[in-house]
């Protein structure tokens, strides 16, 4: 098989040659060099590399009997760079960081080179992970391989981009406000916010975070399943993770489980959205009723979550990066230095208010979920918009008071707990991909994976080959 050949097969194909020893570590390596030496320079999603520290990990990781290698046996995987991987520059995006090496890697890198993963490059990433446009003034801009006049989206910009252009077959993301959603819905490919604590993570400031998680992105339903199950896992370093599920996810993705019932929101009540992109969205969760499944349309009560998400957003980045910026102001971008000080500005009954309506929010869903077995929406309010712009200003008539509510699509459902994933759903006429984004209950991360693969069959739309990146104006 030719390194072109490779680079298009889906990951759970690569993992399958890895284990029967048809394929080594060394000739993914070797293929994945090639392909970023060949595009990245058009795209700039994986700014650091470490090809060294990753064969001299594929060397240590062949020792080892085929049965030991782990879920991933020899699959590399690139990290965002918000994650620490020892021995690996991490920069967070900041000039702040612009050398920094650590000795230690987070907890999920341990979790991922536990069951075989190799790392072999971090991820662009926004300047600390803030703001859903990938450019950081350490590394520049990441763009979107589908039209590279656009933006990746963000904050897991990077990782998607890999994915589209063929840099990657699997990648490692995070999401607070849908930073694992919104590049996927941007790039074509699939990414999952899954429920706080499935995926065990570092929580420097905040130990009781559920705001933020970690999670995997991938071309299909199924490779992310793969590394969903690489992923997941209880660790004693985090207090919130919980023990990996009996069944796995790549089995409960093959199961060929199907919704009875599934609701359809275009804007979840709380958001204008994009005229083409809710007629794309729409068309898609209808087509489940191909498979017998009921659709209807109905919007859980959301109402408050723009509030609500900006107090508990502010406090964690004033908590996160305040002692930052009293010493190094002059090198934060204004949306953070803003953010951080809107955190500062808030009151204790602010707070409070802020976390008895998330409880309400999450019983809301939860009470609506009791109705449907999953929710479909958008996953972003548009298609990707051009790089210059440092977030979506406007959208259907309305205009945004900051750069932070045009995602409230996506943080309705990081309020209430639930796990969410962007699927790729069809185009716009400007051959842009829109992503569907598939909300299930609170620790149902296996129905929403199920039900996505479900849809993801019915839609076809082909997402396992990469693209070259397409010049756009």
């Amino acid at each position: 098989m030719s390194a072109s050949d490779l680079i298009a097969s889906s990951a759970n194909a690569v993992v399958a040659r890895l284990r029967a020893g048809e394929i080594t570590p060394h000739d993914c390596l070797d293929a994945l060099e090639a392909r970023i030496s060949e595009v990245d320079n058009k795209i700039n999603a994986l700014p650091i590399l470490c090809f060294d520290r990753a064969r001299k990990h594929a060397d240590a990781l062949m020792k080892k009997p085929a049965a030991e290698r782990g879920l991933l046996a020899g699959m590399p995987v690139p990290i965002k760079d918000l994650s620490w991987v020892a021995g690996v520059r991490s920069t967070s995006g900041s000039p702040i960081f612009r050398d920094f090496v650590p000795e230690a890697s987070d907890i999920v890198v341990d979790t991922l080179e536990s069951e075989g993963g190799i790392v072999y490059a971090k991820s662009n990433t926004p300047e600390f992970g803030a703001g859903a446009n990938t450019f950081n003034p350490v590394f520049g801009a990441t763009l979107n391989p589908w039209n590279t006049s656009r933006t990746s989206a963000g904050s897991s910009g990077g990782a998607a981009a890999s994915l589209a252009a063929g840099e990657a077959w699997l990648a490692h993301g995070s999401d607070m406000g849908g930073s694992l959603r919104n590049p996927a819905s941007f790039c074509g490919i699939v990414g999952m916010r899954p429920t706080p604590g499935r995926v065990a993570s570092n929580h420097r400031a905040i130990v009781d975070q559920t705001l933020g998680v970690q999670g995997p992105m991938a071309r299909t339903v199924e490779d992310l399943a793969l590394l969903f199950d690489a992923m997941a896992g209880e660790d004693r370093r985090d207090m919130l993770s919980k023990p990996r599920p009996a069944k796995s996810f790549l089995s409960e993705a093959r199961s060929g489980w199907l919704p009875k019932r599934v609701a359809y929101s275009k804007d979840l009540g709380i958001t204008p959205v994009d005229p083409e992109v809710a007629e794309i969205t729409r068309a898609a969760a209808r087509r489940f009723a191909e498979a017998g499944v009921i659709v209807e349309e109905a919007t859980p009560d959301l109402s408050g979550a723009h509030d609500c998400f900006r107090v508990l957003r502010a406090r964690n980045f004033a908590t996160a990066l305040g002692p930052l910026l009293e010493q190094h102001r002059d090198q934060f971008k204004a949306d953070i230095i803003w953010n951080i000080e809107d955190g500062f500005r808030l009151t204790s009954d602010e707070i409070a208010r802020a976390e008895r309506h998330r409880a309400l929010l999450t019983q809301r869903m939860d009470a609506f979920l009791g109705k449907y077995d999953l929710l479909l929406c958008p996953a972003t309010i548009v298609a990707a918009f051009p790089v210059e712009q440092r977030y979506l200003t406007h959208c259907a008539g309305y205009e945004f008071p900051n750069y932070i509510e045009w995602l409230a699509i996506a943080y309705g459902p990081t309020l209430c707990g639930t796990p969410a994933l962007s699927l790729p759903c069809g185009f716009t006429k400007e051959k842009l991909p829109v992503g569907l984004q598939i909300v299930g209950p609170s620790n149902a991360d296996a129905r929403v994976i199920a039900g996505a693969r479900a849809l993801e069959s019915i839609l076809a739309l082909d997402t396992v080959k990469p693209i070259d990146p397409r010049e756009g104006a």
